[in-house]
């Protein structure tokens, strides 16, 4: 077995499947039978069910020698001791891209055009309204906002979008941006992420999502994102999020040329982060999408629904100090979404009235509130509508909402 760390890894894994000469694309899940009693597998699934914290090693053991159903019912137990109500979350929102302009040229990306190209666009204030009007006129709760790295969509411009929709809209979060883009910002203005965080909190940014991770190792960051934020820079940009006292989400896009160890190494720096912020709300995984990206030819095919099931079970396991695992029925789909309400997730996500992004890679998967509440109810949970902080804001339920606001969600120091 090889050891190896990359530059800044608190993980130094082995990776197992280095030895054989096989291509990260070419693993294959264990099956039940091919790891009967096994004492490793065994060992670390104890430690699950007493509740005991696992080791990235151990992790790692998990993903490459435990069946799915065993990683499923660990992931299932975690899930019901962490929400042991059997209430399933979501929210009503909407994904706005205000530009598609990006001049990072990430490969695996089927939405981003070059500055100058013909269907290049950025949305007009009143589109972006009228937009947002619709979702508020649905009850949404959230808007999801991301563009790409303008070299002139800066953070003036944001910052003047997100305090309009505030004024207007004051029920609607905006949930927007992404450390890659707020790094961006802070290039080319030439001044410190602290400064252009505090005038986006000033104009009204509730929370920041965790996209542009996609795999948080910087061999693999080189290949697919080569001019994407680094993984270290992507982690301080959110250590300053949390530190702004705003809350973020965390990502994790799989299935393309990382390593199951990678894999893990991955979980092990949202985990760490965590334990020292605590400013992370949820963790979201996703297959990547080849279909139709600019260099589909050098992805693999798109990843089993069993390999999806088997990450977020893993993660569930694995990261132990984040509260909420939220599944991707938009990439995975609506009956897999249903499905991994069984293997650690407890949250649906939002309805997303509008999604453009992986819709771009052949992805449409979206569907209605009495849809996404019948899938959760069949899978024998509690549907209950959410806010951006993971408060519930249904009507059905009596309890005062909690938190309410960014502030009543703000990370303390």
């Amino acid at each position: 077995m090889i050891q190896t760390k990359d530059a800044g890894s608190s993980a130094g894994l082995e990776r197992f499947d280095t030895p054989s000469g096989r291509r990260p694309q070419d693993w294959r899940a264990p099956l039940a039978h091919a790891h009967a009693g096994d004492r490793e597998v065994a060992r670390i699934a104890a430690l699950v069910e007493d509740g005991e914290r696992i080791t990235a090693e151990d992790a790692l053991v998990l993903h490459e020698r435990a069946d799915l159903l065993t990683l499923g019912r660990l992931a299932d137990l975690v899930r019901l001791r962490k929400h042991p109500s059997g209430v399933v979350t979501y929210i009503i929102d909407r994904n706005i891209n205000p530009t598609n302009v990006c001049l990072t040229d990430c490969g695996f990306c089927a939405f981003y055009r070059s500055p100058g190209d013909v269907d290049a666009y950025v949305l007009s204030r009143d589109e972006i309204y009228g937009k947002v009007k619709e979702l508020s006129d649905l009850g949404g709760r959230q808007v999801l906002m991301q563009g790409g790295h303008h070299p002139r969509v800066l953070s003036d411009w944001w910052g003047q979008l997100i305090s309009d929709l505030r004024e207007r809209f004051p029920n609607v979060n905006s949930h927007a941006l992404s450390a890659p883009e707020i790094d961006h910002f802070s290039h080319y203005e030439k001044r410190p992420v602290e400064d252009v965080l505090r005038d986006l909190k000033d104009a009204g940014l509730g929370s920041v999502p965790g996209a542009g991770a996609e795999m948080l190792v910087e061999r693999v960051r080189k290949i697919i994102a080569p001019k994407k934020t680094t993984t270290d820079r992507w982690l301080d940009v959110h250590r300053k999020i949390h530190e702004a006292g705003l809350r973020s989400s965390a990502t994790m896009m799989f299935g393309h040329v990382e390593t199951a160890a990678e894999r893990v190494e991955h979980l092990v720096r949202v985990r760490d982060l965590q334990d020292e912020t605590g400013g992370f709300t949820a963790f979201i995984s996703w297959t990547c999408q080849p279909d139709g990206v600019p260099q589909e030819q050098d992805y693999p095919e798109k990843a089993t629904p069993a390999v999806y099931l088997r990450v977020q079970a893993l993660s569930r396991i694995f990261l132990d100090n984040v509260q909420n695992i939220q599944t991707s029925y938009v990439t995975q789909g609506m009956k897999m979404g249903q499905m991994s309400l069984r293997f650690g997730a407890n949250d649906f996500g939002g309805t997303m009235i509008e999604e453009n992004v992986v819709s771009a890679a052949g992805c449409f998967n979206l569907e209605s509130v009495q849809k996404v509440e019948h899938l959760i109810q069949t899978a024998g949970f509690t549907p209950r509508q959410r806010n951006s902080w993971y408060g519930i804001v249904d009507e059905r339920c009596e309890e005062p909402v909690f938190p309410a606001t960014r502030e009543d969600a703000a990370v303390k120091a």
